[in-house]
């Protein structure tokens, strides 16, 4: 790969970024578009911001976020993060009569099972595919679990536990069959996998900009199939949901034709400025690209780890693998600690190592860091 943007990340200069999984790293232009925000700010007066570019602003994004996911302008709708906009999705739900079932897995990250648990509460009845390796989801018992109870499946597309990657097509084609609808997360792959949330049938898909789309802790999205829209009417909603906002009209509310009736309150317009620089550096290289990249690093590391007799805790083959490896550990928060002082940023969660190389890194600095690696685990 011969353009991997490294002078866009300042960081870079000083430590050996592995941590895409979690936390990517700032872009340098975020600074500037951040400084733009405040100059629309302080010259309100001369130049109305919401008029000029803030009222626009969820729109560029979400067109951005959609292009990333493999999905049509006009159909994302940024949130304020992921389990906002999940608990928007089963807002749209009547659980009172009816298709009752919520259909998981294990593996999910904790929000998931915690919004859709609380869904019970208004009849909902939550039932969870286990795994029986801790690895992975089989995906013969969750299609086999998918019947005409279902109201929803909700699944990652790359698990954050073991990085163990889903196809989402045959299970939104079997959901499609028995009258149910699939919510995949992709905040573990949108940004380092080609996505086409499209082209798989999926109805919802949620994320966040905070990881490999190098956007920062600033906003959450949510992915609709379009021809869905007309048929939803969220009950966690608020004003910018309206269909003429600027009515200021009392009464209930009159949902907006498109996405953005998957709107809440007034947008957080700063997050908005400090994401866009990661998102467009990302569109610019391209998605195939940083793929290739992700796959052939991730093989590295696997391969390393099984040479060296590590304990691989996600899949070994690629194509059931997302953007990051999992390395067992007795003690994976010191590990983490040893590693930054020498320079590699990685995380953990318990009984693990999460190592995510992304597309501005070099070879050089994964030799580096599984050296390192392989010295903290002699």
């Amino acid at each position: 790969m011969r353009d991997r943007r490294r002078a866009e990340f300042p960081s870079l200069a000083r430590w050996i970024h592995l941590l895409s999984h979690s936390l990517g790293p700032m872009p340098r232009g975020a600074r500037e578009s951040l400084n733009r925000y405040l100059r629309r700010w302080e010259d309100y007066g001369s130049d109305n911001a919401w008029r000029a570019e803030w009222w626009d602003l969820s729109t560029k994004v979400g067109d951005h976020l959609a292009l990333l996911l493999g999905a049509a302008p006009g159909s994302v709708q940024v949130q304020p993060n992921a389990s906002v906009a999940q608990s928007t999705v089963a807002s749209c739900f009547d659980f009172s009569s009816g298709r009752r079932k919520i259909l998981t897995a294990a593996l999910e990250f904790p929000t998931t099972e915690y919004v859709w648990r609380e869904q019970e509460r208004a009849g909902a009845r939550v039932e969870v595919v286990s795994s029986k390796d801790g690895m992975t989801i089989p995906t013969d018992r969750l299609l086999e679990s998918i019947d005409e109870e279902t109201a929803l499946v909700v699944v990652s597309h790359a698990s954050y536990r073991t990085s163990f990657l889903i196809d989402p097509q045959p299970i939104a084609e079997r959901a499609h069959s028995v009258g149910s609808l699939l919510l995949l997360d992709v905040y573990q792959s949108a940004g380092v996998l080609p996505l086409r949330v499209a082209d798989w049938g999926v109805d919802f898909a949620v994320g966040g900009t905070i990881k490999w789309l190098c956007g920062g802790p600033a906003c959450g999205y949510l992915y609709v199939r379009p021809d869905l829209l007309p048929t939803l009417e969220p009950r966690l909603t608020g004003w910018i949901a309206h269909e003429s906002p600027f009515d200021f009209a009392p009464g209930r509310i009159r949902y907006d034709r498109g996405v953005r009736r998957f709107a809440q309150g007034t947008p957080s317009i700063p997050a908005l400025y400090s994401c866009l620089p990661g998102l467009e550096i990302l569109l610019d290289v391209g998605l195939a690209a940083v793929a290739e990249e992700s796959r052939r690093r991730t093989q590295w590391i696997v391969e390393t780890a099984l040479e060296r007799g590590w304990d691989l805790k996600s899949p070994a083959e690629a194509n059931r693998r997302g953007g990051s490896v999992m390395i067992g550990a007795a003690e994976p928060e010191s590990l983490e600690r040893q590693l930054a002082d020498r320079g590699v940023l990685v995380d953990w969660r318990p009984g693990v190592l999460r190592i995510s190389p992304h597309f501005f890194n070099t070879d050089e600095e994964i030799a580096k860091a599984l050296e390192v690696v392989s010295e903290l685990f002699a």
